[in-house]
């Protein structure tokens, strides 16, 4: 574990594994160092801010929606504001740690450097299976828009629901697209998230325009807004919290972004809000179009209905293509960070050595790719939408939490490595408030999510105890 000066010696090493770290002397000192290769710098700021956009857009505009107006009204608006403050609270230390620590594995990396290796081990596993749900939920709801796609085009499958089917067949085609280089996964999130863009734009403009009387015959919903209760809204920030998780994926592959000093802290704050402005526009024009209670019965697919009543069938065509995108682009880049986190915690020895072997054709870690790849289609299987987005948010917000934390221990320790390009402005108030907002958060969420993720946090520990107690790590160098 790190000592009170930040530094930690190396890790041992295990029968029949390659070392971790590599100990030299000097003098009287001995100095550690990383040993393995390092994944290639490919990722300009174009595609930091495609990994962030492209991660979040999804989730938040094309499938929760309907969901989030059935539990809070038009307040849901309010919900995902509350998200994009709580991620831009944590997003700006996040930016400060990843300048100062560009690696591959993002909060795990963080962490472990300022806390310890405890900590970052609970973290980087629970980050593991955070980022699994994640992607199973993307998954999902790439599969309700692929059906709903096949029913307009009158394709007829006897009854048969394909949602789980779809799902599977484009996760195991994700895991294979990012197995045969980071570039190709990359250039592939910037076409779809251009794309997306220009269709949320367009729809969100003439909707925009319709909600307040400027085109089409609208009338008036006049619903209150806390039609639900003030509590709903909190509860809805914490389900829907899953659309917020893509400026933290930026950071998992900071090993892999070109100038990070300049381009993380640009990507994972952009992302944040350009997101955070289209979800609350789109909210407020889902429920200005239909009210929340009707909402609330077209489920994942709700925007296509919305679409459809502002433009007609060329609307609702544009927002398949667009759900089909958003859920592939989101699903995409989660599958990509998940490996990442696997490598990340691999290379520090808490899981074994050979999950962070890197292809020698194409250059990706393709072990860790295939541990993320199978549990996410375990998942996608059982296609609980709400449950699945819950415990990634979970998982998710115990690590930005101490990702605020470690950001202060680091700060107050100031160990000589610690040198970061951007500095959090208004600090110690931005990380504290980020910590206990996080933390906060999480006591909105429903219980299944909270034993599930305490399980795998648990779980996690268990781990580190009986498998890599005895690894320590050493801050960067």
């Amino acid at each position: 574990m790190a000592s009170e000066t930040g530094e930690v010696a190396p890790a041992a090493n295990r029968e029949g594994e390659t070392p971790v770290l590599e100990r030299t002397e000097t003098g009287d000192e001995a100095t550690v160092v990383e040993e393995g290769t390092e994944l290639e710098r490919t990722i300009g700021l174009r595609g930091g801010l495609a990994i962030g956009i492209g991660t979040m857009i999804g989730a938040g505009i094309f499938v929760f929606p309907g969901i989030a107006a059935g539990d809070a009204g038009p307040a849901a608006a309010a919900s995902f504001a509350i998200g994009a403050v709580i991620a831009l609270l944590v997003a700006l230390p996040t930016a400060e740690l990843a300048t100062a620590m560009p690696r591959s594995g993002g909060g795990y990396y963080y962490i472990s450097r300022g806390m310890g290796a405890l900590f970052g081990a609970v973290v980087g596993l629970s980050l593991w299976f955070g980022l699994v749900f994640a992607s199973a939920f993307y998954l999902v709801g790439f599969g309700f828009y692929a059906q709903a796609v096949l029913d307009r085009l009158g394709v007829s499958l006897g009854g048969f629901d394909v949602v789980i089917p779809l799902a599977l067949l484009c996760g195991a085609f994700l895991t294979v697209l990012n197995v045969t280089g980071t570039e190709n996964a990359a250039s592939l999130q910037n076409a779809v998230v251009g794309i997306l863009l220009a269709i949320i734009v367009s729809f969100l403009s003439y909707g925009g325009l319709s909600a307040v009387g400027v085109v089409g015959a609208a009338e008036p919903i006049g619903e209150p807004f806390l039609s639900q209760g003030a509590l709903s809204v909190l509860t809805t920030a914490a389900l829907v919290f899953t659309s917020y998780l893509g400026f933290a994926q930026v950071a998992t592959v900071a090993g892999e972004i070109k100038r990070p000093s300049r381009n993380l802290p640009l990507a994972m704050v952009g992302s944040v809000v350009v997101v955070g402005v289209l979800y609350v526009a789109t909210i407020f024009v889902a429920v200005s179009a239909f009210g929340s209670q009707r909402l609330s019965t077209l489920g994942e697919t709700a925007m296509v209905a919305v679409a459809e009543s502002f433009l007609g069938p060329l609307g609702a065509i544009a927002i398949l293509v667009g759900g089909l995108l958003a859920t592939v682009s989101s699903a995409n880049a989660s599958v990509l960070s998940t490996s990442r986190a696997i490598y990340a915690v691999s290379k520090d020895a808490l899981l074994p050595r050979w999950a962070s072997r890197i292809s020698l054709r194409y250059g990706t870690p393709h072990v860790a790719l295939g541990l993320a790849g199978g549990p996410i289609l375990l998942l996608v299987a059982l296609g609980e939408v709400e449950v699945l987005a819950e415990v990634a948010s979970f998982l998710h917000l115990i690590m930005y939490g101490l990702m605020c934390v470690a950001l202060v221990a680091l700060r107050r320790n100031e160990p000589a490595w610690y040198d970061p390009d951007f500095r959090v402005p208004a600090y110690p108030l931005v990380p504290v408030l980020g910590a206990l907002a996080s933390f906060a958060l999480l006591g909105f969420m429903q219980r299944l999510s909270q034993v599930v993720g305490l399980a795998i946090m648990l779980l996690s520990a268990v781990w580190y105890y009986y498998y890599a107690a005895d690894v320590t790590l050493r801050g960067v160098v």
